[in-house]
C-alpha cells in the first residue's frame, strides 16, 4: 500500500512578532547605561601589553615599574593571553631563579576570557562577577587588542553614571 504525499497550503498569513516591539524601557539610569552603553564606554586604555617572547623577568619588572597587576601578551597585535600577578604567585614566585629567563609565554594564562569592544558595560561587569577575573581584555572583531577592563574602570564607570 503506497502512501502520497499531499502538500497542503497553510492560509495563515505571517506575522512578524517584533512588528509591534517597544524597547525596553528603565527606570534607573545605572541599568540603562549598563544595558545600552558598549564596553568602549568604559574607559580601558592606556593597556600595557608584551610579547610571548619577552623574558619573565622583564614582564615581572614591567609589573612593578608602571604598578599594574596584568600585562595583555599580544602576538601580531592579537591576544594570545594574560599575565599577571596571579601568574606571578602561581607560577614564578617559588621557582624565580629557574623561570626568570624563560618567555612569558610558557607562563601565561592562555586563552583568556575577554569582550569585544561593542558588547555591553554588562557583558564585562558579568565577565568580571560571574568568572571572578578582576581584568577583562577588550578587542575589536579581530581579536586585537584595544584596551582592558579594570576594577578601578569600572568603578569610574559607574560614578559618572550615577552622577550625571
Amino acid at each position: 500500500m503506497s502512501e502520497e504525499f499531499v502538500p497542503t497550503r497553510v492560509t495563515e498569513e505571517f506575522t512578524d512578532p517584533l512588528q509591534n516591539y517597544d524597547p525596553k524601557t528603565y527606570n534607573d539610569p545605572l541599568e540603562k547605561a549598563l544595558a545600552d552603553e558598549k564596553v568602549a564606554a568604559i574607559q580601558s586604555t592606556p593597556v600595557a601589553t608584551v610579547t610571548p617572547d619577552t623574558p619573565v623577568h622583564a614582564a615581572v619588572a614591567m609589573l612593578a615599574r608602571l604598578k599594574v597587576s596584568c600585562l595583555l601578551v599580544v602576538k601580531d597585535g592579537k591576544l594570545v593571553g594574560v599575565f599577571s600577578d596571579r601568574d606571578v604567585l602561581d607560577r614564578v614566585a617559588l621557582d624565580y631563579d629557574q623561570v626568570k629567563d624563560r618567555p612569558v609565554g610558557k607562563l601565561m594564562t592562555t586563552d583568556p576570557v575577554f569582550v569585544y569592544e561593542t558588547d555591553s558595560a554588562a557583558a564585562a561587569l558579568s565577565i568580571m562577577a560571574v568568572s571572578g577575573f578582576r581584568h577583562v581584555p577588550v578587542t575589536d572583531i579581530e581579536q586585537k587588542v584595544v584596551g582592558i577592563v579594570s576594577p578601578q574602570r569600572v568603578a569610574e564607570f559607574l560614578r559618572r553614571q550615577v552622577l550625571e
